[in-house]
Parts: structure tokens; C-alpha cells; sequence
């Protein structure tokens, strides 16, 4: 376990051609910009859309981030399926195609008892030599994750082995918990795509996971709070949080949309082609105002 799996981390959107192909170009472009940013990694998630990928293609996307990192930082390959044979195929290939750690939500099909999810959670850990991360996404998909189980799992492996993302509401009181009940052991990484960056940094988290539409942003922020530049943070944080605010009014669907209309903004994707059935399309009016957010955003980043 050589990785340290810290800092800032974006979840790349996968995109896709008009053949509803992965379109490794944009791709290239998006990581190029990550590391460009200041990331300490790149990782795949539910923002990458793996849910709706083919297994082939899961496999594909992590190879491809691999290779286009070429070594520029961690690599992390969500691995979270409906059964463990699925879930340690996908571990297994990442870890042998170069990924530096894994992280994985519990399956969505059913709410699974303790010992079925320590279970599931045990056999990944297992499965490979590199860091774990347990993902409660359970504010958009899956079912909460307690904080005793959270505990439990950290003493049976160690918190070099095993880290956290909650993202069960209410997530910063949730961070706060798991933090107290583990001693301060439990090491976090913040998943709220920024809205909630500053109160998760102020709980102990060790690094965030944002999607990469609004990087820059987050990554100045970042550094704001390690600077303990309170009122840099916050100037950065107001237009990411209304962002947010309007992303999260359509769930899952919310963030791949209007993330994924920011990156063809900003000259990163060629399309912001999404895998269907989506269960919302960004209106005009929403549209218009993510622009002005964005654009105070710009503003307040170069007035720096």
C-alpha cells in the first residue's frame, strides 16, 4: 500500500462521442486539466457515470486514467457492484491495470444486514493490497452505512487500509461522529462537490472528491483553508455552493448535467453527451444561471 490517498481528488465525468463511444480525447483533456489544477489524483465514481457503463467500458475507463495520468498522481477506480464477484473482478483489474486504490459503494439493489455488508466490504479489502474506500453515496443512490460499522471495519484493518467517504445526510454531523467514535483515526474524504467543503475541512476530513467542472475553484479553496485564509475561502465558496444548490435539485441526473455543460464551456468536452434513460434535461433558465454563477466564479478566482 504505497498510495497516499489525500488532497485533492476530482471525480472525472467519462465522456462520449456521438457514437456514444467514451471519447478519449476529452478525456485526455479532462485529466490534462486535473493535474493542471493542482490534483493529487483523479478517480472514477458515480458522477463517471460506471453505472451505466458496460462492464467492458468500467474496465476500459480505468485503464485509460491510468495511462493518461502516466504517473502524475493517484489513480482511484470506483468498484462497487450488485454481488462480490463482480465488485473484486473490477478491483482485481484495477489494481493489475495501475490504479492506486479502490473505493466502493454497497450495492443499490437491496439494504444489505451487517454481516452481509462487512462482509462484502471484508472480501474487497482482501482482494487487493491497496487502500479502500468505503462510499456511503446514499444521498443520491444506495443505502446508509452507520457509523459503528465504519468503526468496526477500521479495527479489523487499519486507517491506512481503509478510508471513508459519508455522504449520508446530514454529512458534516455524520464526519463529526465517525471521527469521535474511531478516536480521530478515521480518515475522510469530503464528497459534497464543494458545497460543504469548509465545514467538512473545519470536521478533520483529509482530502475532497469533488466532480471536476468547478476544480479550480475547489482546489483554491482548498488551499485557502490549509492557509487558514477564512475569507479567500469563503469568496470562492459562494458561487460554487449556488452551483451545487442547483445541481442537486435533480439528484444524480442534476450533477452529470450541469457538470457536464460546464466542461463544454469551459473547451474540456466536445459533447455533454450523457448514457440514457436521464430523468432531467438542463432547461434555458437554469441554464442561465449557472453562467452567471460561473462567471462570478471566474471573476473571484482571477481577482486572487
Amino acid at each position: 500500500m504505497t498510495a497516499n490517498i489525500d488532497g485533492i481528488l476530482p471525480i472525472l465525468h467519462t465522456p462520449f462521442d456521438h457514437k456514444d463511444e467514451i471519447d478519449s480525447e476529452s478525456l485526455q483533456r479532462e485529466i490534462d486539466w486535473a493535474f493542471e489544477q493542482g490534483s493529487n489524483g483523479v478517480c472514477s465514481a458515480m458522477v463517471s457515470e460506471i453505472l451505466r457503463l458496460t462492464s467492458e467500458e468500467r474496465v476500459e475507463l480505468n485503464r485509460l486514467i491510468v495511462e493518461m495520468t502516466n504517473g502524475r498522481g493517484s489513480v482511484v477506480a470506483s468498484v462497487g457492484a450488485e454481488s462480490k464477484k463482480q465488485a473484486v473482478y473490477f478491483a482485481k483489474t484495477a489494481v493489475d491495470d495501475g490504479c492506486s486504490a479502490i473505493m466502493a459503494i454497497p450495492p443499490i439493489s437491496t439494504a444489505l444486514p451487517m454481516p452481509a455488508l462487512e462482509d462484502y466490504f471484508s472480501t474487497l479489502a482482501d482482494a487487493v493490497p491497496v487502500p479502500l474506500i468505503v462510499q456511503d453515496a446514499s444521498s443520491y443512490v444506495g443505502s446508509s452505512i452507520p457509523t459503528n460499522f465504519y468503526v468496526h471495519l477500521l479495527d479489523k484493518y487499519d486507517p491506512h487500509k481503509i478510508l471513508f467517504k459519508p455522504e449520508g445526510a446530514p454529512i458534516g454531523p455524520n464526519i463529526s461522529d465517525l471521527r469521535d467514535a474511531s478516536g480521530g483515526n478515521a480518515r475522510m474524504l469530503d464528497g459534497s462537490g464543494g458545497m460543504l467543503l469548509i465545514d467538512a475541512f473545519r470536521r478533520g476530513v483529509v482530502g475532497t472528491m469533488p466532480g471536476i467542472d468547478l476544480l479550480d475553484g475547489i482546489a483554491a479553496m482548498w488551499h485557502a483553508l490549509k492557509n487558514n485564509e477564512d475569507e479567500k475561502a469563503y469568496r470562492i465558496y459562494f458561487p460554487i455552493c449556488a452551483i451545487v444548490a442547483l445541481q442537486l435539485q435533480a439528484g444524480l441526473d442534476g450533477f452529470l448535467a450541469i457538470e457536464k455543460y460546464i466542461l463544454v464551456k469551459r473547451g474540456l468536452f466536445t459533447s455533454d453527451r450523457r448514457r440514457e434513460p436521464n430523468s432531467w434535461i438542463l432547461d434555458p433558465e437554469t441554464q442561465r444561471e449557472v453562467d452567471r454563477l460561473l462567471a462570478m466564479l471566474t471573476d473571484e478566482l482571477a481577482a486572487l
